[in-house]
This record gives C-alpha cells, structure tokens and sequence, in this order.
C-alpha cells in the first residue's frame, strides 16, 4: 500500500507539473491588443482586414501583403495597397462587402475608427484585433503585435532594433546640437497645431528641436496668427498636401513675412502621410526631419 500511495502521488506531482507547465507557455502565447483584449492564434491568420493606413503599412512593412482581403480607401501606401479591395474609409464601412470577404481577423484602431463599429463587427462573430500606437513605443508593441501573430516575431524585432539604432544615433547627434523652436501646422484655416501628445512632437523632440505648442492643454490647439508672430519660430513646418508649395502658405497670412522662419528660408514642408502615420515609417520621419533641421549634417 505505501509503494502504490508513493506511485500516486508521484503520478499527481508530473500531472499538475505537466499543467502547469502548459499553463505558463499558454499564457507566453497570449497575445494582448490595445483594448485589453488577449488572443491565441493555433495558426497564423490567412485572409486579413486593416481598417486604417498604419495598420496597412505593417502588414506590407512584414512581408504579409498578399494576406490582406481588404482595407480603406486611405490605405495608399505602399503602392499595391492602393489596389486592394476597398471596404469603406476610417468612418463608414460596407459590412456585407466585409463578409463576403471572409476575413480571419480584422485589425482597427481606436484614433480613426468607433466604438459602434467595433461592436457591429463583434455582433456580426468577428474576431478584431485592436492597435493603437500613439508614439514610438506604441508603434514598437504593435509592431511586436503582428510579426507574434503571423509567427514573424524574429523578423519584428530584428526591424525593431534597427529603428532603436537610428533613433538613438539622431538623439545623441540632436542633444549636442542647438535646438531650434518650432510649430508644426497641420492645418492653416484656423492654424491648427501640433501639441504635447502627438506623434509629430515626439520626431521634434528626438530631433532636437522645441515644440512651442508642447505645453499648451490640446493635443492639436488652434492659435491665432497673432501669437505665431509673437512667438517667432526659428522653423515653421507645414504638413502638406501633394500640391502644396511654401509661396500659398506663407501669403495665406502677408503678415508672417515678418517671422524669423520666413526671412532664413526656415519653412518646411513634410509629407503629412509620413509624418501624421504611427507606423514603421517612424524613423524614416525622424531621418527626414533631422536632415531638413540640419542640412550640414
């Protein structure tokens, strides 16, 4: 009796070990969006939806371009994300197109996207998967997000340490350099700013500059073009439409002639795209921003 109670008790000890054990790799394998929802994925997901032009941008950024059933009409970037079957834009969408495509997971986002589509998509027993990058480190977890879910982790993080490199190389250059100030206007008709929590403010941080919206109490206040002319940006950046050019801006209001940034030929123009997008494209933005700061470099 007390060999076989010794042989129970050794068969429970590798039976709860063995649960455990499988416990802790699923919850490795737990995979959680920005909305706090967890996932498991027993295999990769074959036919995908994006619902926003950064979430398009990984996918293709990962090589998964030809899993992608569907996106908005936004999603222009890379050039054969323009040829993809489109489903609505960051607002409206067409749900029985959406259906019909039978997609495996659809990814949205909380900036463009709403609550009632999200819950329209749950109601209709269809898995999204929730992305919300508001910086660079959100755009990294994101990042990580995906390549985990298409079993691409190593290819994420071996991009993702790329990104770290160039980033810390421009802010060390940026810190022993002088730093500029700054607005970044996303729109003219009223002047529409950049402030503290926006994508935008963290390329002008890493890249030296001052961001004289930061402190103000808005993510994107609206100035007057008084205090633009009383705070007398050293750089004004405009993100720009395709057909934009410096001359239209700068005569949208005469009286900026007068601002430091006009008379050094200091305004600058940036791919609002490039710039407006939490995507893989984030450290090409702060390249590009830091060699328009610093020609010389």
């Amino acid at each position: 009796m007390r060999v076989l109670k010794i042989v129970f008790i050794l068969i429970l000890f590798i039976v709860f070990s063995c649960s455990e054990k499988k416990q802790k790799i699923n919850q490795q394998d737990l995979i959680v969006d920005d909305f706090g929802n967890s996932f498991q994925f027993d295999e990769p997901p074959k036919r995908i939806i994006t619902l926003a032009p950064n979430l398009t941008e990984f996918i293709y950024d990962l090589g998964l371009g030809n899993r992608l059933v569907g996106n908005t009409l936004f999603c222009d970037y890379p050039e054969e994300a323009k040829q993809v079957e489109k489903v609505g834009d960051l607002l409206t969408f067409n749900f029985e197109k959406i259906l019909m495509l039978k997609p495996d997971l659809i990814f949205i986002t909380v900036e463009g996207n709403t609550k009632e589509t999200y819950d329209k998509f749950r109601e209709l027993g269809l898995k999204v998967f929730v992305s919300n990058p508001r910086g660079f480190r959100g755009i990294k977890k994101t990042y990580l997000d995906f390549g985990r879910i298409f079993g691409n982790q190593n290819k994420a993080q071996t991009r993702i340490e790329e990104w770290n490199l160039t980033i810390s190389e421009i802010r060390e250059t940026a810190d022993k350099l002088d730093k500029p100030t700054m607005y970044c206007a996303i729109e003219l008709k009223p002047v529409m700013v950049a402030g503290k929590n926006t994508f935008i403010n963290e390329i002008i941080e890493i890249c030296g500059g001052k961001n004289l919206a930061e402190n103000l109490p808005y993510n994107y206040p609206v100035l007057s073009r008084e205090e633009i002319l009383k705070n007398d940006p050293d750089y004004l950046l405009f993100t720009a439409h395709i057909d934009d050019k410096v001359e239209n801006i700068i005569d949208t209001y005469p009286e900026w002639r007068s601002l430091s940034a006009v008379k050094n030929n200091r305004v600058l123009l940036i791919d609002r795209n490039l710039f407006g997008r939490p995507g893989p494209r984030f450290a090409e933005a702060v390249e590009t921003l830091f060699k328009l700061l610093h020609p010389q470099m």
